[in-house]
């Protein structure tokens, strides 16, 4: 007989293999979707009915409402979806999540079990680890991943106990927290949400909670408080996910929160009458010979007669993971069919919840959501707003850069967080704008528009690239944090005068954007770029004479010649924009 602490060690093992199936399947199904999974989310608009089918699609896809919810949050954030959006498709991601459920209860229990076949499978994906084609090793790493789930599924039934009477201790606990009634469920209910907030996989713990029931350890009704559970907890990850991000994609998570809970308090409230119906309706579709409210072995020894209550416990203990299944499918489906209706009321909800806060900032699309409009010359207009926008947001990127520079090395890595997840929403954002740009750039028009279009292509290019050279000059700030080197007075002065000359250009750069291309005003730009390039050639003269008369390390050297390189990079790309206006009046 294993000891408890060996048992708990083995589970503990095999969902950690379970997790990691899960992981690498739903990675590289990722991989192979490719961008069409990004286009299709921000495809949606209001529809709500349409999100709700997209949310199904893409979590039935990818296998993770997690990751399908981290994304819809990172699509807010960057507002290429409204919250009403979000929500319709975060609704169908729940729907779509249920996949994973029944995949487990029909291939990995019965009398046979693709888990028999987890090796064989796992090993015909070799071949395509040493492909050479990236498609083909994403195709490799799918079909790894889908053999890993199952052989960890075959591990976690092989570990549970199959006789509970040997092993007391596990039995009187789960007999204390069963004989309390509705608070038997409750208590169930908190252990699914940790257990799914410690594991961050809806997955796998409704993985375990199916294996643990289909052993006899707990019965249909505390696996199905477990399920309710493990629904809020699987709230976490995108409420983790948003908490660096801004206000708009917090409200997308904590709707996604308020979502799952109040499923989980309707079905509470109804749970008795609502279980009956599950088993009622699993018999129905012949999921089960016997009901599955049988597992309460109170109920079959007062129901059942003697000589058929081992065959009716075996059948319906192979039955409780389908019951469960459809049970998990239920509940969602009509939570979904109810909220559908209330999406702009939950909307002002949340709102009121996260307030916008004074100097909000973060990478957004505001003007070309709306599409196309009537004439390419109304488009570009639009276009023109969006890109003023753009970069706007990318000056704020390095103010607050800026602002971060003298802060202490903990409070720096957190900043160094915000600006690793604004500069994402930049590469978000500039893909937005020059799909926008190229769709415009099919229709019909002047020549003077076709140069405009060429040249907000350009502009894209080197707004996103001072955002990148942005996050540069902080990982900079970070690794002399990392190293403990200090700049003295002198030195940090000299940065702060390149971060204002690097800033001022910026600046002009969008002064420059909100005015008509044709006759924009490049003197002032000039004059900044100037500044900034003869600066730049001053320190690293500066620089090399400090280095041979080893006033400094090599290493704070470097650290001091990276940022100033980096700012005059960004002064580079400012003054392209700017001459890439200027090229539109010169181009006849």
């Amino acid at each position: 007989m294993k000891s408890e602490i060996l048992i708990l060690l083995q589970l503990v093992g095999s969902l950690t293999l379970f997790l990691y199936g899960m992981k690498m399947m739903s990675e590289s199904l990722q991989k192979m979707a490719g961008g069409k999974m990004r286009g299709i989310l921000s495809s949606i608009t209001s529809n709500r009915f349409k999100g709700v089918l997209t949310g199904v699609f893409i979590t039935a896809l990818i296998q993770s409402s997690s990751a399908a919810t981290v994304m819809v949050v990172s699509f807010v954030n960057a507002g290429l979806l409204d919250l009403a959006g979000s929500i319709s498709i975060i609704l169908g991601a729940n729907i779509g999540t249920t996949v994973t459920s029944w995949v487990v209860s029909v291939l990995g229990f019965g009398k046979f079990s693709i888990s028999d076949l987890a090796l064989p499978i796992i090993a015909f994906a070799l071949p395509l680890l040493f492909s050479q084609k990236r498609s083909r090793k994403n195709v490799g790493e799918m079909i790894i991943g889908f053999g890993t789930l199952f052989l960890a599924l075959r591990f976690l039934q092989e570990c549970m106990p199959a006789n509970i009477q040997d092993y007391p201790a596990v039995q009187n606990f789960i007999t204390s927290v069963s004989s309390h009634g509705i608070f038997s469920r409750l208590i169930f209910v908190l252990i699914g949400a940790l257990m799914t907030a410690l594991f961050q996989s809806s997955s796998a713990t409704i993985a375990l909670t199916l294996v643990i029931c289909a052993s006899g350890l707990i019965g249909l009704e505390e696996a199905a408080a477990m399920i309710i559970g493990e629904n809020i907890g699987t709230t976490i990850t995108a409420v983790l996910a948003a908490s660096v991000a801004n206000v708009p994609a917090k409200r997308a998570a904590y709707s996604h929160m308020l979502i799952n809970i109040f499923g989980a308090v309707w079905i509470f409230i109804v749970f008795p009458y609502f279980l009956r119906m599950v088993c009622d309706l699993s018999m129905f579709l012949h999921l089960a010979h016997y009901n599955p409210m049988y597992s309460n072995m109170a109920l079959m020894q007062a129901e059942v007669p003697a000589y058929m209550q081992e065959a009716v416990r075996a059948d319906v203990l192979l039955s409780l993971p389908l019951t469960l299944a459809l049970f998990n499918t239920v509940f969602k489906c009509i939570n979904v069919f109810v909220l559908i209706w209330f999406v702009n009321p939950l909307c002002k909800v949340v709102s009121r919840m996260l307030p916008n806060k004074e100097g909000e900032t973060g990478f957004t699309l505001k003007h070309i959501k709306i599409g196309l409009l009537s004439t390419p010359e109304a488009s570009l207009v639009q276009a023109q707003q969006e890109i003023l926008l753009y970069g706007q947001d990318t000056l704020k990127m390095f103010r607050r850069m800026v602002a971060a520079y003298e802060l202490p090395a903990g409070e720096f890595e957190k900043e160094m967080d915000k600006l690793r997840k604004m500069e994402d929403e930049s590469d978000l954002v500039e893909v937005e704008i020059a799909n926008y740009l190229t769709k415009v750039s099919e229709s019909r028009m002047s020549t003077e528009n076709t140069q405009r279009i060429r040249a907000m292509f350009k502009i894209v290019s080197e707004i996103e690239s001072i955002a990148d050279t942005t996050l540069h000059i902080a990982g900079t700030i970070l690794r002399r944090n990392e190293q403990k080197i200090t700049f003295d007075s002198e030195h940090s002065a000299k940065i702060k005068r390149m971060f204002a000359l690097a800033e001022e250009s910026i600046s002009v750069m969008c002064v420059n954007l909100a005015g008509d291309y044709k006759a924009v005003i490049t003197k002032k730009a000039y004059e900044v770029e100037n500044a900034l390039n003869s600066y730049r050639t001053q320190l690293k003269q500066e620089h090399m004479v400090a280095i041979e008369e080893q006033r400094y390390s090599y290493s704070t050297g470097i650290l001091l010649n990276d940022i100033v390189s980096e700012c005059e990079k960004a002064g580079d790309y400012a003054i392209n924009v700017t001459q890439a206006m200027q090229d539109i009046g010169h181009e006849q």
